[in-house]
């Protein structure tokens, strides 16, 4: 005991010793005037804040996958960090969106949540068991006879049904448990395709995931991976000579889903994706991996396009439809990221989400577009740690341990990074932080990293984007997004349309437009 509190007062003493440099402090920010007169403009900026009491024409649900608060703030510093600056300073683009409100994430039946239930909630509106997908909670995973009887359907379905072109966008697979609610009933989220399906589960008639997206619902957009799902085993990949199909039914599922479709496309490469017209395409898939996409960090561009190039795309596909979309875009890799206990993928991840964000936004109009940008779950990744400003969101704290070795500021609580050397933790420096392949250290031995249980934020814009507020149950996301849009259970929602129906112009237009007031009163004066 007298040795460790000989080295909390070593490291106190080291801590007041150390002689800060203030040269990264922006000048104006060590003045009043500079805080005073930042949070006037923002108290102008609430004030101006009125509710947009139209109905949506489109509606677009941005999932982060495992993106908790702490993942937010860091991702915030690290994009500012990776733009030269400090980093602190810095917003996302979501951090713009006016109405705010918490998620609690937990499923019926576990406290801490799955990406599976978490997904049914948020896309059906009803909460579910872990590990099952579009199924209430009368459901029992892996059991297959649960499913019958207990299917509910998910926003974007309902959006198809009321005359909406609808997408899903993925840097995971296609198949996997976050778009996998969209479409598909399943007792067992793991069954990808039928190689997958136990055999009690053939024999009650259950269908793996990868059938039911081509066969449930018509979506006219589905870009991501999970290709190997699709195609028999005796289908050679067409990227990777080496690997197979996984189908044992023989069925080339990406055949049917273009069969008696037009202006429909599937392809599974950069090239072939570049030469997509949105303008006379109504059907596009498009899958990039045999799995999940590649992270962002080791994505071949000639070969893959981003989050944000596959979102744009779907965007200009979808918004054709007179009546409006629906679409869904998941940055699912910021989870694996994670799990893998690898902080810089999983936080560069993140900023690659956010960036698709603020491209959607220039694509689309906040007067008849409801924007929800949420998480499905959070992780036991924490940021923290004594750091001064402009620290380097990958790197270390400016302290020493008790055990006298350094540590970095973004740490896990559990997963694969616990690692014990001669009965103590691996030292590290700046320069082993800063590798993306570097497994932050955590407290508990796993080999993946869990899930958290704490809430997520929701964060909004757009017509009726004022009812995420406060704390709600993460099902809620599901009816406000389908009042919106006075779609089922809400076609009667007695909404007014949005004011874009009546020909209103894209805000681009608008400013363009009065830059040439000036020239026109010249004219007309001249």
């Amino acid at each position: 005991m007298a040795v460790q509190h000989a080295l909390i007062i070593l490291g106190l003493l080291l801590f007041l010793s150390l002689d800060f440099s203030f040269s990264i402090i922006p000048e104006e920010e060590q003045h009043p005037s500079y805080w005073n007169n930042k949070a006037k403009q923002a108290l102008r900026k609430a004030l101006d804040v009125k509710p947009n009491l139209h109905k949506a024409k489109n509606l677009i649900l941005f999932l982060g996958d495992g993106m908790g608060i702490p993942t937010i703030t860091a991702a915030r510093i690290l994009k500012g960090q990776m733009e030269g600056k400090t980093g602190e300073e810095s917003s996302l683009v979501m951090d713009t969106f006016p109405h705010l409100a918490l998620s609690k994430t937990y499923n019926v039946d576990q406290q801490m949540p799955d990406s599976a239930a978490t997904a049914t909630a948020y896309l059906c509106g009803v909460k579910a068991n872990y590990g099952t997908l579009g199924l209430s909670a009368s459901a029992r995973r892996y059991e297959c006879s649960s499913t019958f009887g207990n299917e509910v359907k998910s926003v974007l379905h309902r959006a198809k049904m009321a005359g909406k072109s609808v997408g899903i966008v993925s840097t995971a697979r296609v198949q996997h448990a976050s778009p996998g609610a969209a479409y598909s009933h399943t007792a067992n989220r793991g069954w990808y395709s039928d190689v997958e399906l136990p055999v009690e589960a053939v024999a009650g008639g259950c269908r793996d995931i990868a059938y039911q997206l081509v066969h449930n619902t018509e979506i006219n957009v589905i870009l991501g991976g999970g290709r190997q799902y699709m195609f028999s085993n005796e289908a050679v990949d067409p990227e990777y000579p080496t690997m197979k199909g996984d189908r044992l039914d023989k069925t080339d599922l990406t055949a049917v889903w273009l069969r008696g479709k037009k202006n429909a496309h599937y392809v599974w490469n950069k090239a072939e994706f570049d030469k997509v017209n949105p303008e006379k395409t109504d059907f596009l898939m498009g899958l990039f991996e045999p799995k999940d996409a590649r992270y962002e960090q080791d994505r071949d561009p000639s070969m893959d396009p981003s989050l944000t190039e596959m979102m744009e795309k779907a965007i200009k596909i979808l918004r054709r439809n007179p009546n409006g979309f629906y679409l869904f875009v998941e940055g699912g890799r910021i989870d694996h990221g994670h799990h893998g206990s690898k902080a810089s993928y999983a936080l560069t991840e993140a900023v690659e989400f956010d960036r698709a964000i603020g491209r959607a936004a220039e694509l689309t109009n906040e007067l008849d577009t409801l924007s929800v940008v949420t998480a499905d779950h959070s992780h036991v990744f924490s940021f923290g740690g004594y750091s001064e400003r402009g620290n380097p969101v990958l790197g270390l704290a400016r302290t020493y341990a008790m055990d006298e070795k350094r540590f970095t500021t973004t740490l896990y609580g559990n997963g694969p990074g616990h690692i014990i050397i001669n009965g103590s933790r691996p030292d590290v420096n700046a320069s082993v932080a800063a590798n993306k392949d570097y497994m932050q250290q955590s407290a508990v031995p796993l080999d993946s990293e869990t899930h958290g249980s704490e809430d997520v934020a929701i964060f909004a814009k757009g017509p009726m984007s004022h009812l995420f507020h406060g704390v709600q149950e993460q099902s809620y996301i599901a009816h406000v997004m389908a009042y919106a849009a006075c779609i089922e259970p809400y076609a009667d929602c007695d909404l007014e349309p949005s004011p874009d129906h009546a020909g209103a112009h894209h805000p681009s237009l608008v400013v363009l437009l009065l830059g040439l007031v000036p020239a026109l009163i010249s004219l007309t004066s001249a």
